[in-house]
């Protein structure tokens, strides 16, 4: 796993070592295939815009369900209205650079 990677799974982080670059990749691809566009609200608010689709949303539930498994500092919410599909992210501000790194690679993978 690279650095980057490494950033956004901090000491918090309950998932272990081993799977964790399993879950980047989830995150990679969930990122490259349908995220749409990417806007920093604030330092602990991400909001990604993504494909509006039923499995995309699927998707995206499973994994940030797993994932608040492991990292409980997260708050995802998933959010399809007028049709388009949101996932917004928050921290709470002592877990921004880890938001940061993820809106970092986001970008990096997006459609």
């Amino acid at each position: 796993m690279t650095r980057k990677a490494e950033q956004w799974a901090p000491d918090a982080c309950t998932l272990p070592t081993e799977e964790r670059p399993l879950r980047v990749a989830e995150f990679d691809a969930l990122f490259a295939e349908s995220v749409q566009s990417v806007r920093r609200v604030d330092v602990t608010s991400l909001s990604l815009d993504l494909q509006p689709r039923a499995e995309v949303a699927a998707q995206a539930a499973d994994l940030v369900v797993r994932e608040t498994g492991c990292c409980s500092f997260f708050t995802f919410s998933l959010v399809a209205t007028g049709g388009g599909l949101r996932l917004e992210i928050k921290v709470p501000h002592q877990h921004a650079a880890v938001l940061e790194a993820l809106a970092a690679r986001a970008e990096g993978m997006r459609a």
